[in-house]
């Protein structure tokens, strides 16, 4: 069994961050909510195509026949502070976080 990253908090009490792990692609809507609540860069927009491939969106484009629709990903999991907004402001529940290991 290994420990995990946690912090002891003003009050005394112990909190331990989870952190993004994953995210199911699948259920995800591509609402960007979680992107505008990251205060961290932690997500990405990309369009997925018909046959999953993953490619960049261009927010200023409206041209959207390349991809099938769009969804976010996690481009950069190590900035990741383990707030877990994302989690909780998702509608469809895309997200999984876990505790760090130490």
């Amino acid at each position: 069994m290994s420990d995990t990253f946690s912090v002891t908090l003003p009050s005394g009490e112990t909190w331990t961050p989870t952190f993004v792990a994953a995210l199911d692609d699948q259920k995800c809507i591509g609402c960007g909510r979680c992107f505008k609540v990251c205060p961290r860069g932690v997500l990405e927009l990309v369009g997925l195509t018909e046959d999953g491939e993953r490619i960049t969106v261009d927010l200023d484009d409206d041209d959207d026949e390349e991809y099938e629709k769009k969804v976010m990903t996690i481009a950069n999991q190590e900035l990741c502070i383990g707030c877990t907004a994302c989690a909780k402001i998702c509608p469809k529940k895309c997200y999984t976080h876990a505790a760090a290991s130490v």
